[in-house]
């Protein structure tokens, strides 16, 4: 586990004016390759609009180099931005900003409303425990936690719908539905659309994203009523948590059935929906990151069947791994790559595990009082020290993200249309030597039909 060293937060505020603020440090004394080092880190760390901005730029940069034509560069362009949209900013602008502080805060009476909704960023555990507030403002807080996380169904509902509604946007856009003639597998030959084809893709998608309008809104409104009555039942407390914290309500069942295994208990309690506490507002949390990207997944082949099975194909050649990666495969990435730097002692400053074997990296902002400290123990400059940690900091930081461009981004997209392509080029000669056979038969000639016949 990653957790972020907060050391040197509360310390030496005082001991050196010039290090009051990372910022003025950063703007003076150090060289082009530092700044460089410190923008790149700055982008890592910072808000969700510079993280969008950033991701969607590596997500959708080697898709717009590897487009095969304008419909298939516009579609691709229309799911990564929207795409990066949910991902960035669903979470904060409804399950903060909206749901949270505007429409649930509300449900609470005046008199306890505040401290309830200061409870809901906090665990399950973390609230129960709380000795400082009544039994009601715990389970208000409770259920409307439970209440928000239904309000924002909508989240990984829009990202399974989002493929229908980039199959709208290409049929209306450019009057195609066929993937061979979208990716330009045909090689500009532009293969007659079919209108029963077409119809379906337009029938099929319009119904999805009604289908995800009424999921939406029942879940608004399932949310608003757990939370406006959740308090009052031991049943809905209960349901509240299991909405919560699936997989722990999988685990009690499954213990009550006389089936005990710590291993299994462990697994289950990381499934969980609640979300991310990022310094008490509400963040994506990893449970429902991948909720949203399995999702995505499906919603992708789903769509991905209107327009022909190369373009299933397609997607489950290059999604399935896009999918691992984003829940999993970065951090196992860069958990492998850090504990072979530790291994061989590189970067100690940056990579240490405290007391309790926990790896501590610190944030770009402690970085100063990092460097003041090792500055007076060495003797030496602050910004000498503060420039090499910045240097390494980037570099440990720079390695999994180029892997992510290169591998992720670059090679996978290229493999993928060089691969479908392949399917494609096969499928026409498949299909010519078929329509040969046939023709064979039909002119009753068996010794040619019987050596090509397939």
């Amino acid at each position: 586990m990653i957790t972020i060293n907060n050391t040197y937060k509360s310390r030496n505020n005082n001991n050196d004016k010039s290090f009051k603020g990372s910022e003025l440090l950063i703007t003076k004394g150090f060289d082009g390759l530092t700044k460089a080092a410190d923008l790149f880190i700055k982008s890592q760390e910072n808000l969700s609009s510079t993280r969008f901005i950033q991701d969607t730029a590596t997500n959708w940069a080697p898709k717009a180099i590897f487009s095969r034509s304008k419909a298939d560069f516009a579609e691709m362009s229309f799911l990564e931005f929207l795409e990066s949209g949910i991902f960035y900013f669903a979470s904060p602008l409804l399950g903060e900003k909206l749901f949270r502080n505007k429409i649930f805060k509300n449900i609470s009476p005046k008199t306890i409303k505040n401290k309830v909704n200061e409870q809901i960023p906090k665990t399950v555990a973390d609230i129960t425990k709380n000795n400082t507030i009544t039994e009601e403002v715990k389970k208000r807080a409770i259920s409307s936690k439970a209440g928000i996380i239904l309000a924002c169904a909508a989240i990984p509902v829009a990202e399974y719908t989002l493929s229908f509604a980039k199959n709208l946007f290409t049929l209306k856009t450019f009057k195609k539905s066929n993937f061979n003639s979208i990716a330009n597998l045909d090689k500009g030959k532009n293969e007659k659309e079919d209108k029963k084809q077409q119809e379906k893709v337009e029938k099929n998608s319009k119904k999805q994203l009604k289908k995800a309008a009424i999921i939406s809104a029942t879940g608004i409104a399932a949310g608003i009523t757990l939370a406006a009555v959740g308090h009052k039942s031991d049943k809905l407390q209960t349901l509240s948590k299991a909405i919560i914290n699936p997989g722990n309500a999988v685990s009690k069942v499954i213990n009550k059935a006389g089936i005990h295994s710590q291993r299994t208990d462990n697994v289950l309690s990381k499934l969980s929906l609640d979300f991310a506490n990022n310094n008490g507002k509400l963040a994506l949390s990893k449970g429902q990151l991948a909720l949203t990207a399995i999702l995505g997944l499906f919603g992708y082949s789903k769509a991905a069947e209107d327009r022909g099975r190369l373009d299933v194909a397609e997607v489950w050649t290059r999604v399935p791994l896009v999918v691992f990666y984003t829940i999993f495969g970065g951090e196992l990435f860069e958990k492998g790559f850090h504990k072979i730097l530790l291994s061989k002692n590189k970067f100690p400053d940056i990579l240490k595990k405290n007391s309790k074997g926990v790896l501590e990296i610190p944030k770009r902002e402690e970085l100063p009082k990092l460097a003041q400290k090792i500055a007076a123990t060495k003797n030496t400059q602050c910004t000498k020290e503060l420039s090499r940690l910045t240097k390494e900091k980037a570099f440990i930081t720079a390695v999994p993200y180029a892997f992510s461009l290169l591998f992720m981004g670059f090679t996978l997209s290229a493999i993928t249309r060089l691969w479908t392509q392949y399917r494609y080029n096969k499928q026409m000669n498949d299909k010519v030597k078929a329509d040969f056979v046939t023709f064979a038969k039909s002119q009753n000639t068996p010794e040619i039909y019987k050596k090509f016949e397939l």
